[in-house]
């Protein structure tokens, strides 16, 4: 089954309205970034859940910051400024500002809302973004983005990261540069609690914000614990993710309408508003 709560006209489109509502006891494997679970795990535990960390990514220091640096010190020169997460918000704009700051004339843009949430945060501002969704697609979709030749556009990402926008802008005649200023890593975890919690039934749904979150949970649990995985709902924040997990056998997908806390409550929500009995 594959569901979609962001075309769904759920009550639950906040924190504040999630109140009158309760996860009985689900029990939610968070696979969030350690410095980015607090929230929705209070949320989860708020409602009436269990939140069950289980971080499948780590972000690091790039191996090399020189090149990302020297960027940085030709933003004068650039004409428009695009993150891609909010991680390369964090940790792509205390070195800018050291620099003396994003230059006047400078464009930002941001991938999408949790981006912009991290640009707003550091105060800095006006920036482009989506209206809807929060992908390179998306973003690439803006009138803005349709006539860049010529233009210096600066990427602001981790390691590694989706090379769409890069490819397209280029096709468009753009002049792109990365800055890579973090790495994404997979902690090390021992998966045997984690599989004697499935083993109990105390893990009903699955949060996975990432495509390589996705892939480290299934290299974590190996053969003998994917079939837990593939049983149990897995709440996703883009279609990429959910095609992944699609491919990978996963029974049960729910597309949460953007990749807020609020909207991954919502959509937890929704998963145990339509049970026929609470997850346990």
């Amino acid at each position: 089954m594959v569901f979609d709560s962001s075309r769904s006209t759920s009550l639950w489109s906040s924190p504040e309205e999630n109140h009158h509502f309760s996860l009985n006891g689900l029990g939610v494997l968070v696979t969030r970034p350690e410095h980015q679970a607090d929230n929705l795990c209070r949320l989860i535990e708020r409602a009436g859940g269990l939140a069950i960390r289980c971080p499948l990514l780590a972000i690091g220091e790039p191996r090399d910051w020189a090149p990302a640096l020297a960027v940085f010190d030709r933003l004068a020169d650039c004409d428009l400024l695009l993150f891609t997460s909010a991680n390369a918000v964090d940790r792509g704009l205390p070195p800018i500002l050291e620099r003396g700051g994003i230059p006047p004339h400078l464009e930002l843009a941001a991938i999408g809302a949790a981006t912009a949430r991290a640009l707003a945060r550091h105060g800095v501002g006006p920036y482009l973004q989506p209206a809807e969704g929060f992908t390179s697609e998306a973003l690439l979709a803006l009138p803005r983005f349709q006539r860049v030749a010529g233009q210096r556009i600066v990427i602001v990402r981790g390691e590694g990261g989706r090379d769409l926008l890069a490819t397209t802008l280029a096709a468009r005649g753009a002049r792109v540069t990365f800055a890579e200023v973090y790495r994404r890593e997979r902690p090390a975890i021992d998966p045997a609690a984690l599989l004697e919690r499935w083993q109990r039934n105390e893990i009903g749904a699955v949060v996975v914000t990432s495509h390589e979150s996705l892939r480290n949970l299934f290299d974590l649990l190996g053969v003998a614990g994917q079939d837990y995985l593939l049983d149990t709902p897995l709440v996703v924040v883009s279609d990429r993710i959910r095609q992944a997990a699609t491919d990978h056998g996963c029974h049960s997908i729910l597309l949460a309408r953007e990749a807020s806390d609020a909207a991954l409550l919502a959509a937890l929500l929704e998963l145990t508003a339509n049970s026929p009995s609470p997850a346990r």
